[in-house]
């Protein structure tokens, strides 16, 4: 899907180049609604505006590109932490704690 292309143009280190034809057909795609800015080869058939080209190079992600990302929650909004730092508290509380001199086992070791 084109979605899941401009997200990944816009987590890569511009310009990022493609040479697959159906990504270049999906920068095109991009490039006509005005997501980015790309210089795309020629259409080799013009009845389709497909065909083989050598490669579509994408140099930048648009304002209408970052806002249409943002409409799919893209990049993820501060006030929703990542997964990994929701369970941090659990493991940090869970560690284990030494034992006390009150214990029955440190009664053993002496």
């Amino acid at each position: 899907m084109t979605m899941n292309l401009l997200r990944q143009i816009a987590t890569s280190r511009l310009p990022v180049s493609f040479y697959r034809p159906e990504d270049i057909d999906q920068v095109r795609i991009l490039r006509a609604a005005g997501l980015v800015v790309a210089l795309v080869p020629a259409p080799t058939d013009p009845l389709t505006l497909a065909g083989d080209g050598l490669a579509a190079q994408v140099l930048a992600v648009t304002q209408k590109g970052r806002e249409e990302l943002a409409r799919f929650d893209y990049p993820q909004s501060p006030s929703r932490p990542p997964l990994w730092r929701q369970r941090m508290s659990r493991i940090v509380t869970r560690r284990r704690r030494p034992p006390s001199s009150d214990s029955p086992t440190s009664a053993r070791m002496q």
